[in-house]
């Protein structure tokens, strides 16, 4: 009984740990674990005691791992996750079948181009699985992937951490958007001196994308005026369409149905790759791995064998 006991408390140890770890706060691992924050603080005291290393180091309200802690969540988070996913896993191994909830962060310009015919044939393959998007920046993506609080993100991304596993998918242009009847349409190819004069209609500072603009101007010398600031793709296009301004997309939000000029702008801009990003260690629920199965079924090979997480010249087109 003694034994059993012990077994049963380590595991709640280590999920007191791995929640903490992630969301960098016990009040939070608390909350996820409808304990309170005391209880929280005395398991990992416990742990920390078993272990005989010091797990966490605390700098105002925020912790953070010592190198033993960064250890001991590799090991052990995997171990948590796939626990906690026991139930489901048995479940439709025993049926047949392939059910519980697939958590999918994504930016805007992936969840409204990339996404919709996926998901779409996901959900008509298994219908049991509940898909869950969150519509997040990138880097907000990142972080929920980091924290375990999505089971994978997809779309674009430019430098990987260590614990981030990436596997691209498929690659887009940058292109110059205009009206049509527009002076530099008629160019066929333009400059970034030609685009300087025009005024942009530029997604906020908060995108990627902008960085990126504003990197490559200031690479080359150039100063650009931004006539106006849009936060959706859609929102651009529709203003570019009434010869408000022009604008720098990636050919993902181009349908082909817009009344609008596209010029590539390669020569200065790099490609954009998008993918899946998961963190390396993580427990795959069977319905993650028929989600990834459906996007590439190499992708899961290669993210057993811990490939293709820093290599962004492997791009699918």
């Amino acid at each position: 009984m003694q034994r059993y006991y012990y077994k049963q408390n380590r595991l709640k140890q280590l999920r007191a740990f791995c929640n903490t770890a992630r969301s960098e706060s016990m009040s939070k691992a608390a909350e996820q674990m409808f304990l309170s924050q005391p209880s929280i603080s005395l398991l990992i005291q416990a742990l920390e005691k078993d272990l005989e290393s010091k797990l966490f180091d605390r700098q105002g309200p925020k912790l953070n791992l010592t190198n033993q802690g960064k250890i001991l969540l590799e090991l052990s988070l995997p171990l948590v996750e796939g626990l906690e996913g026991l139930a489901d896993a048995f479940h439709d191994r025993c049926n047949n079948t392939v059910t519980g909830s697939l958590n999918i962060a994504a930016g805007e310009s992936t969840t409204l181009y990339l996404l919709p015919d996926i998901v779409d044939r996901f959900t008509r393959l298994y219908p049991q699985i509940q898909v869950k998007l969150q519509n997040v920046p990138g880097r907000e993506g990142m972080s929920m992937v980091r924290r375990g609080d999505v089971d994978l993100a997809v779309g674009p991304i430019t430098e990987i951490p260590d614990e981030i596993w990436y596997f691209p998918l498929v690659s887009y242009e940058p292109v110059l958007i205009t009206p049509l009847d527009h002076p530099l349409a008629k160019q066929g190819k333009v400059s970034l001196k030609d685009i300087a004069p025009y005024s942009l209609i530029l997604p906020p500072h908060t995108m990627s994308t902008r960085n990126y603009i504003d990197v490559v101007f200031q690479q080359h010398n150039f100063e650009y005026t931004v006539g106006m600031e849009a936060g959706g793709w859609e929102v651009i296009k529709k203003y570019v369409e009434l010869d408000l301004g022009i604008s720098l997309v990636t050919s993902i939000c181009l349908t082909g149905k817009e009344k609008l000029a596209r010029i590539p702008l390669t020569e200065y801009f790099p490609e954009r790759s998008y993918g899946l990003i998961l963190r390396k260690g993580k427990f795959i629920s069977p319905a993650t791995r028929k989600f990834i199965e459906l996007l590439d079924s190499s992708a899961l090979d290669n993210f057993n064998q811990g490939t293709f997480n820093t290599d962004l010249r492997s791009n699918k087109k």
